[in-house]
């Protein structure tokens, strides 16, 4: 699903007038697309290592999620783009500033598999949470409004994984 902004919106209306923030945002916003890639990375390897008696249904899920951080990651690149910054777009650049850490290519039972997603989805969230408070106290409503959105999926998120885990 992809998001044009408001802020985007008017500034084509507007001539092409560029969307300015801080560096602080812009930082916090790539430190967030690091971990959303590098997580996507680490949903593969646990998709793809997964084993386990519901096997399937955590392979699927797995996949599932994966799918959605593909779409979390180009949102969050191009609302940089649109306000005139430059996204972190480089597995090299993603490892130098992520705090979500690669998994090592090996089985991983599946419950330790949807331990590991919770915890990174919650990071994610947080993460999203925090943006969205530095992007709105800028009136940065675009980075706003896309964050308050991740957050909403991530809590779903969340909540299916802690089921599962119950």
């Amino acid at each position: 699903m992809r998001y044009e902004t408001d802020a985007a919106a008017s500034a084509e209306q507007q001539g092409e007038r560029e969307i300015t923030m801080n560096k602080e945002i812009t930082n916090a916003l790539n430190g967030y697309i690091a971990n959303v890639g590098v997580g996507y990375i680490k949903l593969h390897n646990l998709h793809w290592n997964v084993v386990g008696s519901q096997f399937k249904a955590v392979h699927e899920y797995l996949e599932s999620l994966y799918d959605a951080f593909a779409d979390v990651l180009d949102e969050s690149a191009e609302i940089l783009k649109i306000c005139g910054e430059q996204p972190v777009a480089s597995l090299k650049g993603y490892l130098a500033i992520a705090t979500i850490k690669e998994l090592a290519d090996e089985k991983v039972d599946q419950k330790k598999a949807l331990q590991l997603t919770l915890a990174d989805l919650e990071l994610l969230r947080d993460q999203a949470a925090s943006i969205r408070t530095l992007a709105d106290k800028d009136d940065v409503f675009g980075i706003a409004n896309l964050m308050e959105d991740h957050i909403a999926n991530y809590a779903k998120q969340i909540w299916f994984l802690r089921s599962m885990l119950a």
